[in-house]
């Protein structure tokens, strides 16, 4: 259906007025899935929680999981027709469909509900990606209202620790949690410095969390992505600015979504079996130190 493309693409300018976006509105769409990836069962039996598995990164890496094996479940805000396009991508790939829980992550409550309705499905929870994230440019600090920091660190930092609470009591040892950063965590970003400060904490939580459950066998890496091609991006900027976006890195163009799961994989099979506290870092070309 999709193919990845290794060129740089010409996007027109664009724009959504909602947050964090719709993919089934972008132009062109995320090349979200890669024809030339082999199914395997790398992650056959293992039951997978994929926030914000809707659209843009988590889309991919739900679809990768499912074609690995995985039981998916995806836990979404309220971009229902990107999850329900989603799940049918799914099960059109692999024939059998995802589990779809539309709630809010910024509760704590609304966590644990929903850990629960995986596990009364399901028995135990395999895999957390904790992929959700928002983000509000802003060219002045003095913008950034605390309505504002509050409601992003809520999305972006609370989520990660009311759900690693709620699953771990179903997590068995060889279980994985995988956290989604930012390459903005490890160069800055003056434009998004509440979003930045916020990934910067989701590798200092991935590295407490990963010594804390070491003894357990449960690994804790993390992803820094750069500047992906997703729904966040037409939502977040001006038109103009989408028309460019990722054309500042080496490589000269933003990346795909098919281009950044595969990392989420490799940390949620046993091929990552020595890993843990770890970051891999698909960004284009930019060098960042940790």
């Amino acid at each position: 259906m999709q193919k990845r493309s290794v060129k740089k693409k010409q996007r027109p300018a664009q724009h959504q007025n909602r947050m964090p976006g719709l993919e089934w509105k972008m132009k062109p769409r995320p090349a979200f899935y890669d024809p030339m990836s082999r199914s395997s069962e790398k992650l056959k039996g293992k039951v997978a929680i994929i926030t914000g598995g809707d659209s843009g990164i988590g889309r991919a890496i739900a679809i990768l999981f499912a074609q690995h094996g995985a039981q998916v479940v995806i836990v979404y805000l309220n971009e229902t027709a990107d999850a329900k396009e989603t799940s049918l991508f799914i099960e059109a790939e692999t024939g059998t469909g995802c589990m779809l829980v539309k709630t809010d992550i910024q509760k704590e409550t609304n966590c644990i509900k929903a850990v629960r309705q995986v596990v009364k499905k399901f028995g135990r929870v395999d895999v957390l990606v904790n992929n959700a994230a928002i983000h509000f440019p802003q060219d002045d600090i003095k913008k950034i209202s605390s309505a504002q920091l509050e409601k992003t660190f809520r999305t972006n930092v609370f989520s990660m620790f009311y759900l690693t609470k709620a699953v771990l009591p179903f997590m068995e040892k060889g279980s994985s949690i995988i956290n989604t950063s930012s390459v903005t965590a490890y160069r800055g970003s003056a434009h998004l410095i509440d979003y930045a400060t916020t990934k910067g904490a989701i590798v200092s939580f991935t590295r407490s969390l990963s010594s804390a459950l070491a003894e357990k066998g449960i690994r804790v890496n993390g992803v820094a992505p750069g500047p992906i091609w997703t729904p966040l991006i037409p939502a977040s900027f001006p038109a103009n600015e989408v028309a460019s976006f990722g054309s500042d890195v080496p490589l000269k163009r933003a990346g795909e979504t098919s281009e950044v799961a595969p990392c989420f994989l490799f940390l949620a099979s046993e091929d990552s079996s020595y890993m843990t506290g770890q970051f891999l870092h698909p960004n284009g070309g930019e060098i960042v130190n940790g």
